[in-house]
């Protein structure tokens, strides 16, 4: 197997894949760069394999805000990145640091800047670039010392950062790192063009002056860009580029870790229900993106107020259809007219 790019979703399939015997090539022109992101995910996501060892921070029901408070009934767990970075061992693989120039999963070669050709079968987890075209998800957060009783908030989308109703919205996440720090980060959720750091660190520095927090200027900085649609399944593609992003959030980490076994083994994640799920989280995304600013802290208190199971659906189900249309039908029911017709013009893009 020849693996190009080593973030978390190469990096797990590859590991997985020497521990099933597989002679592994992995391809990628930093290959000991270290993760600075955070990654997160609900802990009924994680396969068994993920040791609890890479768990930073455990949450029974964060909070989420829309205008008023709900309770997420899940464990959330937030991941020591480092952590996770070493327990993704690539021993016994054999490591290339150049990078992939022309990558062919139909005929398995690649070929690398230096002039190294390698075949094999071949996952391409190099991620996806940034394109104008593309809805972005970009946040801005600062780290600061974790204080008694701190709140952990899933989406906070109350309007004290200082925003005009009309604005493009964004929402606080806050979740701690460890026993001792906590990372407050504004997010813009989906954009296209998305909110610009400078604009969401202004907003996050509104929002945490008032509620009382006072930042030195010192705080250690997290600076988040990326795609949230892009990625398509097949020619080997893993990973953000092969379409595991959750469009409507943007999560794909837990989603590679999960399907990194099938993917070693030479199967695939992609079933007929998978793929029709995906269509729909495409609309869902559509739909973000038509919301009325204003509207959006409305839209996540009727999100928030469906059933644990049908959240879970669409927030975690790849391939459950069926759960995943029951969340969309529910959603829809319970919105107000207005927003009903929001969303129903964005769906009828279904593609």
């Amino acid at each position: 197997m020849i693996v190009c790019g080593l973030g978390p979703a190469g990096r797990a399939v590859a590991h997985r894949a020497v521990g099933q015997g597989l002679s592994v090539i992995a391809i990628d022109p930093n290959p000991d760069r270290v993760w600075t992101p955070t990654y997160a995910a609900w802990a009924d996501e994680l396969p068994a394999w993920v040791g609890d060892g890479v768990v930073a921070a455990t949450v029974a029901g964060p909070l989420a805000w829309g205008t008023r408070e709900h309770r997420v009934e899940r464990v959330y767990q937030v991941f020591c990145t480092a952590g996770l970075q070493a327990s993704l061992s690539l021993e016994g693989a054999t490591v290339v640091a150049e990078r992939a120039v022309e990558v062919d999963a139909r005929l398995g070669v690649v070929r690398t800047a230096g002039g190294v050709t390698c075949t094999g079968r071949v996952v391409d987890a190099r991620g996806l670039g940034r394109s104008p075209g593309r809805a972005e998800q970009t946040a801005y957060g600062v780290v600061l010392p974790l204080e008694e009783g701190e709140q952990t908030l899933f989406m906070d989308w109350r309007r004290d950062n200082g925003a005009a109703l009309d604005e493009v919205p964004s929402f606080l996440y806050v979740v701690p790192l460890g026993a001792d720090t906590v990372l407050y980060e504004e997010t813009c959720l989906a954009g296209r063009p998305a909110l610009a750091p400078d604009v969401l660190r202004h907003r996050l520095e509104h929002r945490l002056h008032a509620r009382g927090i006072t930042l030195s200027g010192t705080e250690p900085v997290e600076r988040v860009r990326f795609p949230v649609q892009g990625g398509k399944r097949g020619h080997g593609r893993f990973g953000a580029a092969g379409g595991l992003t959750h469009p409507a959030t943007g999560y794909s980490v837990a989603a590679a870790l999960a399907a990194a076994d099938t993917i070693a083994a030479g199967g695939t994640v992609w079933t007929p229900q998978a793929r029709a799920v995906a269509v729909l989280r495409r609309a869902g995304l559509r739909a973000l993106l038509a919301l009325p600013p204003r509207e959006v802290p409305v839209f996540f208190d009727t999100f928030f107020g469906l059933p644990a199971a049908l959240q879970h659906s669409y927030l975690s189900g790849h391939d459950d259809l069926r759960g995943t249309l029951a969340a969309m039908r529910a959603l829809f029911a319970d919105l107000p007219p207005t927003l009903r017709r929001t969303l129903a013009t964005s769906v009828i893009g279904l593609s």
